[in-house]
């Protein structure tokens, strides 16, 4: 299963990248929006872990590349924000099938990427 972690926090990246390839995932980082999109250019990707606000770049733009780049890839979307805390974020972005907080334990985001890589 690869699994692409969009997230400007590399300390925080590199935490949920360590959980994930405890389970045998296959595991890349990008910090904004322009690695994102040049490594999705690129590499299947099964699921996206993609902070809603990324220091460098737009979340849904990374969202809708990966849409048009690679549709069978999920996302699910991480916050540390009651931005889109309504559920519309899956308005805004039909591949995204999880809205969680960052703070989110490190082993519970791994089986929600499990879970929907799975789906």
């Amino acid at each position: 299963m690869n699994v692409l972690i969009v997230e400007s926090c590399q300390d925080l990246a590199a935490i949920w990248r360590r959980h994930l390839e405890r389970q045998g995932m296959s595991v890349a980082l990008a910090t904004g929006q322009t690695d994102a999109v040049r490594y999705l250019s690129e590499h299947e990707t099964d699921i996206i872990v993609l902070n809603l606000v990324l220091e460098y770049g737009s979340a849904l733009a990374v969202s809708d590349f990966a849409n048009y780049r690679r549709p069978e890839a999920r996302v699910i979307f991480v916050t540390n924000t009651t931005f889109f805390s309504d559920g519309s974020i899956f308005n805004h972005s039909s591949n995204a099938c999880a809205f969680l907080p960052a703070t989110t334990a490190p082993e519970d985001l791994a089986a929600m990427v499990e879970h929907y890589a799975a789906s």
